[in-house]
């Protein structure tokens, strides 16, 4: 899952090439079972807050419509609709580890989206309000990187794709 070997066509060698095929330590700790079981936490972490949100506004869209209206978004009625399902169902994927691939950069894609919409600081004047909204827009970084992450590693054993992938 995590310990992907380092590859290099250039003829560089990078110290994992010559690192010994058992793991040790940590390592060992963290590529066994633990590791399964915290990519799976992880996965429910940075997926879970977006099913609880994304569900929200899927039970509230005026509210979502309204606010994305007077945000400057065309079209706010059809976007809500479209945003809070790319967040309900997407964080969704994320969670059970569905196409986590595909997920990721989607749900990567949503909060890019998402975080220049709602976190505009620099267009505050108020310091605390350019603090917050800079606060904010530094934690979607954050989680975008998550999502990059999971990009990467995809969505692991403990995952619906991990089952397919050990069906076939």
């Amino acid at each position: 899952m995590l310990n992907r070997p380092v590859t290099s066509s250039s003829g560089v060698s990078f110290p994992a090439q010559h690192a010994p095929t058992s793991a040790t330590g940590i390592d060992a700790f963290a590529t066994g079972a633990v590791g399964d079981v915290v990519w799976l936490l992880a996965r429910c972490f940075i997926g879970g807050i977006f099913v609880y949100s994304g569900f929200g506004k899927l039970t509230g869209l005026e509210g979502f419509a309204a606010s994305l209206a007077k945000n400057g978004v065309p079209m706010p009625e059809i976007m809500a609709v479209i945003g809070a399902a790319v967040e309900f169902f997407g964080g969704l994927a994320i969670v059970l580890g569905i196409k986590s691939r595909y997920a990721a950069l989607l749900m990567a894609l949503f909060t890019i989206s998402a975080t220049l919409i709602s976190h505009r600081f620099w267009e505050f004047q108020d310091a605390a309000m350019f603090k917050m909204q800079s606060v904010h827009f530094m934690k979607n970084v954050a989680i975008l990187g998550a999502f990059l992450l999971l990009f990467v590693q995809g969505g692991g054993r403990l995952s619906i794709d991990g089952l397919w992938r050990r069906g076939k």
